[in-house]
C-alpha cells in the first residue's frame, strides 16, 4: 500500500500552497482519482464520453461520475458496489480504483467493454478492517451497469498490524494477446524479507480466473516497500511502470522501469531509473504514469507524484515529463490543478488525459482550508490547461552558482537565479526528435541592477538575442538558430550582474519540424 503505512513516508507534509486552489471541485474524495475517455464504443456516438471514479470515506461503494463534455460539467451515476459477498454489511468494495476501457476483446469480453478494479475490504465485528480483495468488474454498457469478473488476489490484516499481509492498488491492462494483466502491491512476503512488493497475475479469461503470482520489484532486506505500480504503453510498444520507493535510500522516490511485454521487468532487486531533474527535484509517493502525445512527434513521458524531494515543490504540483523514452534529464510542468496540501492522501494516485488541441486534463484530490490534515474532508478536482512540453524550466537545469526561488509570478512557480559572470550558469540538455531552425526564448528579468542578460550559448555558439518587456517585471529575450536531431546543449552564462531566469522555450522555426 501507498507511505501512509510506512514510518516516516507516512507523515504529513507541511503546507506550502497559495491562499487558493486552481481548478473545479467536484465532490468529496479522499483519493485514488481514475478517468476513461471512452473511445472504441460500439455506438461512436459515445465516444469522447468520460467516466471517472475515486475512493471516498464510508462503506457506500466506489461512486462513478460522467462527463459528456469533454471533462467540463460531470454528474453523478451510480456507487459500484461489492457483490462478491452476497450483501455481506462488512464487506465493500471501497478503495483504490482503477477505470479502463478495452481497445479489443479478451475471452468473451468485447471490444469497447469496461473494466474497474478496486480492493474490497472486510471489517470484523469492531468495525476493524481485518481483510482485503481484488476484484474485477465488467461493464458493456457504458458503465450503467456492472457485473462481477473474479477475484485476483485476496489479503489478510490491518494496515497498522506488523504482520499485515495486505494486497493493495491494482492496475488492470490487456496484453496483444488478448489476456488480461493485473499489477497490484503485496505485503504476502514478510516472512521472506520483502517488507512490500511489486507483482502481477495473468488470466485468459477475461479476469473470470487468475493464474499464479509472478514478482516484478522486490527490494530484499525487509525495510524498503516499492508500491502503487502504475503501468501505460509506449509507442514502440514497450510498457512503462512507475512506482513509489518508501523507505528507501530517497524515501517515496518514484523509479521508471520498462518491459518488452509486460510481464518481464528484469531483476525485481533493480529499482530502475529514478524520475529526476538535472537539478535534483524528484517527485515522490503515489506515482502515475502517462505517455502523452505532443505535437505530431514521438510524444512525451509524463509522471505526476503526491509530493516531491530535492528542491521540487513538497506540494506534489508538478508534472515531470521527459520526451527521450525516458533516458536523461526530466523536466517540469504545472499541473492544470492546484491543489492544496497537508494530509498524505491528498494526490494519492491522479488523472491525467491528453485532449485535442494540445490540452491537458487533469484530475486529483486535495486537503481543504478549513480541516488540511483530515484526509476524509478531501476533495476531487479537476482543470484542463494547454501542454507545455516545449519548455524548459530554469530551475531543471543544471546549476552552478545559481539557485532555485520561488516566484508566483514564474512559470511553474519557481525560477534560476543566476550568479554574475564568470561563475553563474545553466546548462539545459536537450533532446528534440527533429533538427532545424528554432526560435528560443528566454524569460528573465534583472534584480534591480543594470540589465544583465545571460549570454545564451548554443552548442558552443553564441546566439545573439533581442529583448522585449514582458508582464510582471519579465524580459522576453529571443534568438534563432540551428539545433539537431537528438541531443543539444543550451547554456546560459551569467552577465556583468546577477539575474533572475524562469524559462528557456524552443519554438520550431522550420516547416515540418516537431
Amino acid at each position: 500500500m501507498g507511505c501512509v503505512l510506512a514510518g516516516a513516508g507516512g507523515a504529513s507534509v507541511a503546507a506550502s500552497a497559495p491562499p487558493a486552489t486552481r481548478g473545479q471541485v467536484l465532490a468529496d474524495g479522499t483519493g485514488y482519482v481514475s478517468v476513461v475517455r471512452l473511445a472504441h464504443q460500439p455506438q461512436a456516438a459515445s465516444n469522447g464520453r468520460m467516466l471517472m471514479v475515486f475512493e471516498r470515506d464510508g462503506m457506500g461503494g466506489v461512486p462513478l461520475y460522467e462527463s459528456v463534455d469533454a471533462g467540463a460539467h460531470w454528474r453523478f451515476l451510480s456507487n459500484v458496489t461489492d457483490q462478491a459477498h452476497g450483501g455481506d454489511p462488512y464487506w465493500q468494495l471501497r478503495w483504490q480504483p482503477h477505470l479502463s476501457e478495452l481497445a479489443n476483446a479478451s475471452a468473451d469480453l468485447p471490444a469497447g467493454t469496461l473494466l474497474l478494479a478496486a480492493n474490497a475490504t472486510g471489517n470484523d465485528a469492531k468495525g476493524r478492517l481485518v481483510a482485503e480483495d481484488l476484484q474485477l468488474y465488467a461493464s458493456t454498457d457504458g458503465g450503467r451497469s456492472w457485473r462481477y469478473r473474479g477475484s485476483i488476489v485476496k489479503g489478510g490484516g490491518n494496515p497498522s498490524d506488523k504482520d499485515n499481509h495486505g494486497v493493495w492498488e491494482p492496475n488492470i491492462h490487456r496484453l496483444d494477446d488478448g489476456r488480461l494483466v493485473a499489477y497490484y502491491s503485496s505485503e504476502a512476503h514478510k516472512d521472506a524479507g520483502f517488507n512490500q512488493l511489486l507483482a502481477h497475475k495473468l488470466s485468459t479469461d477475461g479476469g473470470r480466473s487468475w493464474g499464479e503470482e509472478k514478482v516484478d520489484v522486490a527490494i530484499p532486506g525487509g525495510v524498503e516497500r516499492p508500491g502503487m505500480a502504475v503501468v501505460d504503453r509506449l509507442p514502440d510498444g514497450r510498457y512503462v511502470m512507475t512506482y513509489e520507493d518508501i523507505d528507501g535510500p530517497r524515501n517515496g522516490q518514484v523509479y521508471l522501469k520498462t518491459s518488452a511485454d509486460g510481464l518481464d521487468w528484469d531483476d525485481p532487486s533493480d529499482r530502475g531509473a529514478q524520475v529526476r531533474t538535472a537539478a535534483g527535484a524528484w517527485p515522490a509517493a503515489s506515482p502515475i504514469v502517462r505517455w502523452l502525445p505532443w505535437k505530431k512527434g514521438p510524444g512525451v513521458i509524463a509522471v505526476l507524484a503526491e509530493r516531491a524531494g530535492g528542491d521540487g515543490d513538497p506540494s506534489g504540483r508538478s508534472i515531470y515529463w521527459n520526451n527521450d523514452g525516458g533516458r536523461g534529464p526530466w523536466w517540469e510542468a504545472e499541473a492544470p490543478v492546484r491543489k492544496l496540501t497537508g494530509n498524505i492522501h491528498a494526490g494519492w494516485t491522479q488523472a491525467l488525459l491528453s485532449m485535442p488541441g494540445d490540452r491537458l486534463w487533469h484530475a486529483t484530490t486535495s486537503s481543504t482550508t478549513g480541516d488540511p490534515a483530515d484526509a476524509r474532508r478531501n476533495v476531487v478536482m479537476y482543470a484542463d490547461a494547454p501542454a507545455r512540453f516545449d519548455r524548459y524550466e530554469a530551475e531543471d537545469a543544471i546549476r552552478r552558482w545559481s539557485v532555485r526561488i520561488g516566484d508566483p509570478t514564474a512559470s511553474n512557480g519557481a525560477k534560476a537565479r543566476i550568479a554574475s559572470a564568470p561563475g553563474g550558469q545553466l546548462a539545459f540538455q536537450l533532446h528534440l526528435p527533429s533538427g532545424g531552425t528554432y526560435r528560443a526564448t528566454i524569460r528573465w528579468q534583472d534584480l534591480g541592477f543594470e540589465p544583465a542578460l545571460p549570454v545564451l550559448r548554443v552548442n558552443g555558439v553564441v546566439w545573439k538575442t533581442s529583448d522585449r518587456a514582458d508582464r510582471d517585471g519579465w524580459h522576453l529575450a529571443t534568438a534563432s538558430g540551428p539545433l539537431r536531431e537528438g541531443d543539444n546543449t543550451v547554456v546560459m552564462e551569467g552577465a556583468a550582474r546577477p539575474a533572475d531566469v524562469d524559462y528557456l522555450q524552443l519554438d520550431p522555426l522550420t516547416p515540418g519540424v516537431r
